[in-house]
């Protein structure tokens, strides 16, 4: 592996790249920012200063986590892990699921669901639906969302997979192929039953999912009002009307678990997900919510750093039908960074050495570091933007020439 280092400047949006192609032997990105250059190896530079940041808040709360919903980059936590009841806390799966489904077509907004005995029975809060009526998709979402309707969890749950039983298996799977290490789903409620938990770092990653996987859907979750059946209720999540920044996403409580909260609000470019297990009110949930989320947007920042398919460089590739390949990003790069400290941020790309074609488009190629001062603050995955075939005989007899010639003349130069 080989490596480049430069700065990174203040205006820190889209990065453009220069290629160093040197006698053959490799070539590496050089990443820079507007007009600035990579620096000398004795340049001097003056000392700036420092954003002095806190301790994080301690909560009346059991379990909470403060994320960045773009960098996953967490900035607060206590006993984030802990396995604890979700209480309502568990519709976001539910709701997410239902969501998935309408992304891929397979549900529409229009479509009818018949509401069970089972579903207008289940008790708690309510959508209040009416058994045998027959409910659009998009009208029980909002009613899961909203107003936190475990009828209308259960009536969502029976028409996507046949059975709350058979759902709760479904939300298994996907919990599982989220990471959500710490949680396990016994029904599509949060109703209380043994086996049925989940950790605030499993919350905060599913609200990231739901903020970022359907965002079309998303605006749902600030709506402070939901009217069905001539019946008008209000978000349980008081939060909406203290902070104009926030806009999600869904409260829970039981005995159990107490007044738990999962939020999330943005503010100029950055978005934050608090979630906040097992507080003593409902006015308290609002409130360890609101320190979590002040101390983040305070103290730190988020900044876009790639494009997703950013080309970040172009290595020489040995026996291919061409003698570079892009070499970048196949998703959004996003950096968390302390206020004030962005003029310290540098990029080094490691790229694999000694690359030979044949090359498909995903492939593995290196890393992407992301240094402040002398911490790596992220790592991201290098991928083959292109396919690379193999070069026809002759090309390929010229290519092992030449990589001979240049590791020899490597040997020779170390």
């Amino acid at each position: 592996m080989f490596s480049l280092a430069a700065p990174m400047g203040q205006s820190l949006r889209l990065f453009s790249l220069r290629t160093f192609v040197g006698a053959a032997l490799f070539s590496a990105a050089l990443v820079s920012v507007g007009t600035l250059t990579s620096m000398p190896a004795n340049a001097q530079t003056i000392p700036q200063p420092q954003t002095i940041i806190p301790s994080a808040p301690q909560l009346a709360a059991n379990s909470w986590i403060l994320m960045d919903a773009n960098s996953g980059h967490i900035l607060a936590q206590n006993n984030a892990d802990e396995r604890l009841p979700p209480a309502s806390l568990t519709k976001l799966m539910t709701a997410y699921l239902a969501e998935r489904e309408l992304d891929r077509g397979s549900l529409s907004p229009d479509d009818k669901v018949n509401v069970s005995e089972k579903a207008w029975r289940t008790g708690g809060s309510k959508m209040f639906i009416e058994v045998g009526s027959q409910v659009p998709v998009e009208k029980l979402l909002h009613g899961i969302v909203i107003v936190s309707g475990n009828d209308a969890s259960v009536a969502m749950a029976e028409h996507i997979a046949g059975g709350e039983a058979q759902f709760a298996d479904l939300m298994n799977q996907h919990a599982a192929r989220l990471g959500m290490e710490n949680t396990h789903f016994e029904n599509a409620t949060g109703l209380p039953v043994e086996g049925h938990y989940s950790s605030a770092h499993d919350l905060a990653r599913l609200a990231q999912h739901i903020i970022n996987d359907y965002p079309e859907h998303y605006k749902m979750y600030s709506e402070r009002d939901f009217a069905y059946g001539g019946i008008e209720q209000s978000n349980r999540n008081r939060l909406l009307w203290r902070d104009p920044s926030a806009d999600g996403l869904k409260t829970g409580w039981t005995e159990a678990a107490g007044y738990c909260l999962v939020s999330s609000a943005k503010r100029e470019d950055m978005r934050l997900v608090a979630v906040v297990m097992g507080t003593k009110s409902e006015e308290a949930r609002v409130q360890e919510s609101q320190k979590l989320l002040s101390y983040g947007f305070r103290f730190y920042e988020t900044k876009h750093l790639y494009e997703r398919g950013a080309v970040l460089a172009n290595p020489r590739i040995w026996g291919g039908d061409i003698n570079e390949v892009r070499v970048g990003v196949d998703k959004e790069v996003f950096m968390t960074l302390p206020r004030n400290r962005n003029e310290e941020l540098r990029a080094r790309i490691n790229l694999k050495s000694d690359m030979s074609a044949p090359i498909s488009v995903g492939d593995d190629v290196g890393t992407l570091d992301v240094t402040l001062g002398d911490k790596v603050v992220g790592t991201r995955t290098l991928v083959a933007l292109e396919d690379v075939e193999e070069g026809g005989f002759f090309k390929r007899l010229m290519d092992q020439v030449q990589r001979f010639f240049s590791g020899l003349f490597s040997r020779f130069t170390d």
